[in-house]
């Protein structure tokens, strides 16, 4: 109703007398008539162009226009693609490019594999339903270190790593770990890889049948059977490790702590989730579950 009264009365006196009257602020009025969403500021283009190159900075160069528009626009910020578009590429702000695949996976070994259970269906409608593995390496200047993860398809949330200096099984068997002691899944999750020796060694596959898992791997030579995975891992060599040396075993640790604990999971916008994070997107999930079994 005051919003009614102001609007009535602004041919007679100025919007910031009227909303001193009821104590309101102009912003706050602005607000209201949008139906409780704040108005989005508009910005000259020097503006909009510094706070690209801030974003930019911020997220080292993750985002192209397209995610760029989205984090302008969450931050209250009006900004049409168009625009976000001929600023990036006038002012020469990308993305970081993507790598190429590298094939890192021996599958020479004599060790029993699972069939392909999966088939390339990577879209469970629940979480803890199929989690899915993979490992890349890293290069420091004292040695290579390799980083195990494990993902939650439902959600593309990373649930488990491990990071350590040789590529045995161990580094597999703690990254299923971590995921385990965060989600406590029930008996019957899916679990995919490839068919290294590490997937296939008998600790990991011990650790499998403890925690209730089916094992699934891929087959033969294809990537596209993980692919969700392998993309995972393509992003977070694209986005933190080009361009950025890595003078230690800690430096590289902290890198991938930030990249998925802070950025990934929480922050950074996934085209598959309607570009949410994996934890917005598993919030909302969980909040809409709650609200149909309150209506039941």
């Amino acid at each position: 109703m005051k919003y009614a009264w102001i609007d009535a009365q602004r041919r007679e006196f100025a919007l910031s007398e009227l909303c001193d009257v009821l104590q309101v602020s102009t912003s706050g009025y602005r607000a209201g008539k949008n139906g409780g969403v704040p108005e989005r500021k508009r910005l000259t283009s020097k503006q909009m162009l510094a706070l690209i190159r801030a974003i930019h900075a911020e997220l080292k160069g993750a985002y192209g226009s397209p995610r760029m528009v989205r984090e302008l626009r969450a931050r209250g910020f009006s900004a049409s693609k168009d625009r976000v578009e001929r600023l990036m590429r006038e002012n020469g702000i990308h993305a970081r490019h993507k790598r190429r695949y590298k094939v890192t996976t021996d599958s020479r070994h004599g060790l029993p594999v699972a069939e392909n259970l999966l088939a390339r269906n990577f879209t469970p409608t629940a979480p803890n339903q199929v989690w899915t593995s993979d490992i890349t390496y890293l290069w420091t200047d004292e040695g290579w270190l390799y980083l195990a993860i494990v993902l939650d398809l439902f959600n593309r949330e990373v649930v488990g790593w491990s990071l350590k200096p040789r590529m045995t099984a161990d580094i597999v068997t703690d990254a299923l770990t971590m995921a385990w002691f965060r989600r406590r899944p029930a008996a019957g999750l899916m679990h995919h890889s490839d068919r290294g020796s590490q997937y296939a060694s008998h600790a990991f596959q011990d650790k499998l049948k403890e925690y209730g898992m089916t094992c699934s791997m891929s087959r033969k030579g294809n990537c596209w059977d993980n692919a969700p995975t392998e993309s995972w891992v393509n992003r977070f060599k694209n986005e933190r490790v080009p361009g950025v040396r890595h003078g230690s075993h800690a430096a590289m640790k902290a890198t991938s702590f930030e990249y998925i604990e802070v950025f990934y999971n929480r922050k950074r916008q996934h085209s598959s989730l309607a570009y949410l994070s994996p934890v917005q997107f598993i919030a909302q999930w969980l909040c809409s579950q709650n609200q149909e079994k309150q209506v039941a």
